[in-house]
C-alpha cells in the first residue's frame, strides 16, 4: 500500500532506505476519521504533528460573527504544525472534509526524525516553505485578484496539487469542495461563486460539477488567472 506522505518527501529529495522505514514506521498506525470532524480546535493545546494518508481536511477561523474563513486544504500526503507545539495554543482549527485516514506523529518522536534524518528533515522543510508559498498566493488573490481570476487560480492551484500526487484523470478529479466551502476560502458569498462558476463555464474553460471538476480549456483558464506555478515547484503546462 503507498504512502503517500513519503511519496511526497520523496519528491523533494532522495531519501534513503533508512529514512523511509522511519517514516513508514511513524504512520504505521493511522485512524480512520468521519468527515467534518475536528481533528483540532483553534484554542486547544497544540498536539501531535498530522499526516494525511487519505481524504481531504482544511484549516479555518470563525469569525466572532459566526462566519467561517478556510485558510488553507490539505490532501493526501500532506503534513502540519511541525512547529505549532512551541504556541501555548492553536490559532486556527483542522477539519476533514472528507472520510480520512490520519496518522499522528508525537512531537518527541517528530524531534527524533528530524535530528536523525537530515534528508527527512530537508524535505519536510521544503514542504513548509511550499506550503508558505501558497498562503501568499491566496493572500494576493484575496487583495488583488478580481473574482473571476481568484476562482480560476484557486482551481488550477488545486488541479496542480491533486496531478501532483495522481488524483487526476486526464482534465478531471474529483473535487470533494461544496461551493459553500469554496466561497469560504475565496472571501466570496456562494450567490457570487456561482455567478463566477457559471461565466467560467460559459467561457468554455472549466465545469465544476458535483464533486469532480473538469479543466476543458487548460490554457485559456491559466492566462484567466494570471497562474505561475512557480510557488508549487510544479508545472501545469505539461499537463496541458
Amino acid at each position: 500500500m503507498t504512502n503517500r506522505f513519503i511519496d511526497k518527501l520523496s519528491g523533494f529529495g532522495a531519501l534513503s532506505q533508512p529514512d523511509v522505514d522511519v517514516l513508514a514506521a511513524a504512520t504505521s498506525r493511522p485512524r480512520k476519521v468521519a468527515a467534518r470532524t475536528d481533528l483540532i480546535r483553534e484554542g486547544d493545546r497544540p498536539g501531535p504533528v498530522f499526516v494525511m494518508l487519505e481524504g481531504w481536511a482544511c484549516r479555518y477561523k470563525i469569525l466572532p460573527s459566526g462566519t467561517r474563513q478556510v485558510l488553507a486544504y490539505l490532501m493526501p500526503g500532506d503534513s502540519c504544525d511541525l512547529h505549532v507545539g512551541l504556541l501555548d495554543e492553536m490559532d486556527h482549527g483542522i477539519q476533514t472534509i472528507t472520510p480520512s485516514v490520519v496518522a499522528t506523529i508525537d512531537r518527541p518522536q517528530m524531534d527524533m526524525i528530524l535530528d536523525n534524518h537530515r534528508a527527512v528533515a530537508k524535505a519536510i522543510y521544503l514542504a513548509q516553505l511550499v506550503d508558505e508559498g501558497t498562503m501568499r498566493a491566496w493572500i494576493t488573490s484575496m487583495g488583488r485578484r478580481s473574482s473571476i481570476e481568484r476562482v480560476a487560480h484557486l482551481m488550477c492551484e488545486l488541479y496542480l496539487r491533486a496531478r501532483n500526487i495522481g488524483l487526476t484523470s486526464d482534465s478531471q478529479f474529483a473535487l470533494p469542495l461544496s461551493q459553500l466551502m469554496l466561497a469560504d476560502s475565496l472571501g466570496m458569498t456562494p450567490v457570487h461563486l456561482n455567478r463566477v462558476l457559471k461565466e467560467l463555464r460559459l467561457s468554455g474553460t472549466m465545469l465544476l460539477k458535483r464533486g469532480s471538476l473538469v479543466i476543458t480549456d487548460p490554457a485559456k483558464l491559466i492566462q484567466i488567472a494570471g497562474f505561475d506555478e512557480n510557488y508549487l515547484h510544479r508545472r501545469l503546462r505539461n499537463a496541458a
